[in-house]
């Protein structure tokens, strides 16, 4: 492994996961950027550069098994190696999407990407992880996958597609499980909620800036051995599940 901490950022083109890998550079990391479209993936890279971040472009579709593997690979030969790993592609699906109406095939395009999608890169980037001294694992979820705070009287979570929604539950348990299959690796695994971020996902109606919403998964993906593990967090601390 290089003495500089790598790290791959899915979905890193705009929004909150560019932000992350602006983040994550400017502590001196070297960054992948991981996209589908080239075009949008060289031009992140090409920003990042001109701010003073060491990035890197990873072609990489999270939906395809082939792609995963192939990301993997390029970071091997670029980076020798990866230290951090934050999950951040995502979709919504579109809307509405209230349970007694949706299509059942947006619902699997969404878990494909949100869930399955984060199993597959990180199944395919666990051999380079295990080889770091300090691996971490973020995964981008939402407090609206809470369902506790679904369920608590009093807190309105708003008019939240359905897929999506579910979507976010499921990844926080697979990062749960995640957390204790690899409990004695070292490898620390942990959800982190953005918050209300306006970005391309809800038509730039949040509340935060990218910048704001990056903020969660640059502390989790910079958490020390003692850090915690299995957990979901958002900027005020823990989420409830």
């Amino acid at each position: 492994m290089s003495e500089q901490t790598i790290a791959l950022v899915t979905g890193a083109n705009k929004g909150i996961g560019y932000e992350i890998a602006a983040g994550l550079g400017a502590l001196g990391w070297r960054v992948g950027v991981g996209a589908r479209d080239r075009q949008r993936r060289d031009a992140a890279v090409e920003k990042l550069r001109a701010a003073g971040t060491d990035a890197f472009g990873v072609p990489l579709d999270v939906a395809d098994d082939a792609s995963a593997a192939a990301a993997a690979e390029l970071i091997a030969d670029r980076a020798g190696g990866l230290d951090v790993l934050v999950n951040n592609a995502g979709i919504t699906g579109g809307s509405p999407q209230t349970p007694t109406t949706v299509d059942p095939a947006t619902v699997r395009a969404v878990v494909e990407t949100n869930v399955i999608g984060v199993i597959r890169v990180t199944n395919a980037m666990l051999p380079l992880l295990r080889g770091s001294a300090s691996p971490r694992i973020v995964n981008m979820s939402s407090s609206v996958g809470s369902l506790v705070l679904q369920t608590t009287p009093g807190i309105d979570m708003g008019p939240v597609p359905a897929a999506y929604l579910a979507s976010k539950t499921f990844l926080n348990a697979v990062t749960v499980q995640y957390a204790k299959e690899l409990s004695d690796t070292g490898i620390l695994i942990n959800s982190g909620c953005p918050g209300f971020t306006a970005t391309d996902l809800n038509g730039f109606r949040g509340v935060r800036t990218p910048r704001q919403g990056a903020a969660v998964a640059i502390r989790l993906a910079t958490l020390p051995a003692d850090g915690p593990t299995g957990g979901f967090f958002d900027d005020d601390g823990t989420v409830p599940w």
